[in-house]
């Protein structure tokens, strides 16, 4: 079964920016709808952004203005820009959504990856 691999993260200050990435980690034909999840401790994991496979976003009330979802179909990857980091936006951030195996396959849902890290210090 094939998940997403997320890199990026790290500690930055508040008012920062962070730019997430995330690639299949395996062979795959195409990517559909995927999203941007996050979980900070102690609290529910939560969709932050979401990018449908012809670009159309959209995004929690608490990053608009602030986080963009974009996507490289040709290279199954997906990223998340982040700027003006808050202190609440740590988290551990993770990329998900669907997947075709091959071209005649039915989409199928992401494993869950490790996900990436962000804390933002204030």
């Amino acid at each position: 079964q094939v998940h997403m691999v997320e890199s990026g993260g790290g500690l930055v200050q508040a008012g920062g920016s962070l730019r997430l990435s995330c690639a299949a980690s395996g062979s795959i034909f195409r990517l559909n709808t995927m999203g941007w999840y996050r979980q900070a401790p102690g609290k529910q994991r939560e969709l932050v952004a979401q990018i449908t496979s012809s670009g159309r976003t959209n995004y929690a009330d608490s990053v608009k203005g602030r986080f963009t979802i974009s996507r490289d179909n040709a290279e199954n990857t997906v990223y998340l820009q982040m700027n003006s980091l808050k202190p609440e936006d740590t988290a551990v951030y993770y990329c998900n959504g669907n997947y075709k195996p091959y071209s005649y396959s039915d989409y199928r849902n992401l494993d869950w990856g490790q996900g990436t890290q962000v804390t933002v210090s204030s």
